[in-house]
């Protein structure tokens, strides 16, 4: 899910990434993985986006990933196959604090192969960088802050300024979700606009994959095992994603029994096991 919001950001708002990581308002658009040669390793949350001299790529992490040197030199290959004469800047991005040395490798070495790339871990950037545009709003609690909820409400307060109302809803979602890496429900619920979150095309979003992530990997494990358990696990790692982040949304308890046919008690047990 975080990765899907990510990628959702930087689609929604590339002028706003393109001032972040190239340093200039570059006007770029989508590349999709399909248009490379290769199949691609990890589309899901592959970000790409071009202009006509440039190509940027970018990876959010939310854990470190040993495989990621070589994902980023694979797909530089990649895409120099198709575009040879374009440039290309690629960028990993951390987005919950680790002590891995993971989050600082920065190359991919293999004999006499070698590759560089650019890593950002959030936690060590300055907040007021991600304060100033509205596609970076999302990640501002992510960043160097001692006060998290502070930071949020500075947030806020900048979606409440936004003039156009859809970027206000997914916006304001796309915050509380990945608000939700380091700050209770509670909190971000007291400071976001639930009502302007429910809006979003965002939730929509987490409303669709949920329930389509749910059925598809019980059906999956209940093909592999032949038993009925295996829908049955697949529809509560499914509930455990969902309910957490429907409730950020502000639905009541109510509301998302209904939405994902579940009872009060499963709800509430799921709450429970995530607040112990």
């Amino acid at each position: 899910m975080y990765d899907n919001i990510c990628k959702f950001l930087a689609e929604q708002f590339p002028a706003d990434f393109a001032v972040w990581l190239l340093g200039e308002p570059t006007p770029l658009t989508e590349l999709r993985p399909s248009e490379l040669s290769v199949e691609p390793i990890r589309a899901d949350s592959l970000i790409l986006l071009q202009s006509d001299n440039v190509v940027l790529h970018i990876e959010f992490q939310t854990e470190p990933n040993a495989n990621i040197p070589f994902r980023m030199a694979d797909y530089r290959l990649r895409v120099y196959r198709k575009f040879p004469n374009k440039s290309m800047v690629q960028f990993v991005i951390y987005l919950k604090e680790t002590r891995s040395p993971l989050v600082r490798q920065n190359t991919f070495e293999l004999e006499e192969t070698y590759h560089r790339f650019n890593v950002i871990r959030l936690w060590e950037q300055p907040t007021e960088v991600f304060l100033r545009s509205p596609g970076l709003l999302p990640f501002a609690t992510l960043t160097q802050t001692d006060d998290r909820a502070g930071t949020l409400q500075q947030v806020a307060g900048e979606i409440d300024r936004l003039e156009s109302r859809r970027a206000r809803t997914n916006v304001s979602a796309s915050t509380a979700i990945l608000s939700g890496l380091i700050l209770d429900m509670d909190t971000i619920g007291r400071i976001l606009r639930r009502d302007v979150m429910r809006e979003s095309v965002v939730y929509q979003e987490i409303l669709r994959e949920g329930l389509a992530e749910g059925r598809q990997e019980g059906r999956q494990e209940g093909r592999e095992e032949g038993r009925e358990e295996g829908r049955e696990e697949g529809r509560e790692e499914m509930l455990s994603t969902a309910i957490p982040q429907l409730l950020q949304m502000g639905l009541t308890s109510d509301r998302i029994a209904r939405i994902l046919g579940v009872d009060a008690e499963t709800i509430r047990k799921i709450i429970d096991r995530d607040n112990p």
